[in-house]
This record gives structure tokens, C-alpha cells and sequence, in this order.
């Protein structure tokens, strides 16, 4: 199973080049990209790690993608996602989101409702164990 999540999720993964010409359709339209990163890709884990602030004054491609590369050297056994934010009135959100990086095998932290709106995360040996298997295959019983 692919974790399908953002636009182009049931493409081929994107080739730099693609990417390029994504952020640079993003900064034409004035849109802030940020890149953001995270080992639990489930689709009700939001709030990824951000890879330093937004870029809002950005004219080119080629700094986020120099950023992106670096993204992907420290925390490339990872999920990447890069997301373009519209603050132009009446929209002020995100536009445009997509993954650009898979891991070949990924990590999971399990978390647990509390009942009052937290989680809490542990891990048993057991869970441990299901962290390592491949993508997809995670989050069955």
C-alpha cells in the first residue's frame, strides 16, 4: 500500500525536475513554500517538522530545491512533503501540498488518545517490531 496523501499522490513519484517546475509554478503565483518532514505519515498526523521557516520571497526555484536537498541528506529515511501557502485575501491557506520523498522503510511511534484531545506515544516490543515493516503493512493489526 502507498500512502496516498496530497496532490499527485497516485502518480509516480516526482522526478526533481517535476519538482522544480511545481515550486516555480508555486512562486509565480506567489505562493510561500515551506518543506516540512516526518516518520508517521498518517493521514491524521497534520502537524509534520517544519525544515526551517517558510521561504516567502523566493523568486526561484532553485532555493528550495537547494533547501530540499539538504532536507533530504539529514532526514532523507523520511517523508518529505513540500506545501505552497496562498496568504492573498479570502484564501490565506495551504494551495498546494505533495510529498517528495518516501522512505524505502519506515519508523512509526505509535500514539494513544488520552481522552481529553492528547496523545500519548510509547512503544512496546512489539510495535517496535511492526515499526520495521514496509510501508503500508504498519498499521495492520
Amino acid at each position: 500500500m502507498r500512502i496516498t496523501q496530497g496532490c499527485f499522490s497516485f502518480l509516480p513519484d516526482l522526478t526533481d525536475e517535476q519538482i522544480k517546475r511545481q515550486v516555480q509554478y508555486c512562486l509565480d503565483k506567489g505562493f510561500a513554500v515551506n518543506i516540512e518532514f516526518t516518520d508517521d505519515p498518517h493521514p491524521r498526523n497534520t502537524y509534520w517538522e517544519m525544515w526551517g521557516l517558510p521561504m516567502f520571497d523566493l523568486r526561484d526555484a532553485a532555493g528550495v530545491m537547494k533547501e530540499l536537498g539538504d532536507c533530504r541528506r539529514v532526514y532523507g529515511d523520511r517523508y518529505i512533503r513540500l506545501s505552497g501557502f496562498d496568504s492573498s485575501h479570502g484564501w490565506e491557506s495551504v494551495r498546494i501540498s505533495f510529498i517528495v520523498n518516501r522512505p524505502a522503510a519506515g519508523r512509526r511511534l505509535p500514539a494513544r488518545p488520552t481522552g481529553n484531545r492528547l496523545a500519548a506515544t510509547s512503544a512496546t516490543r512489539r510495535e517496535l517490531t511492526r515499526a520495521d515493516r514496509p510501508e503500508g503493512e504498519r498499521y495492520q493489526s
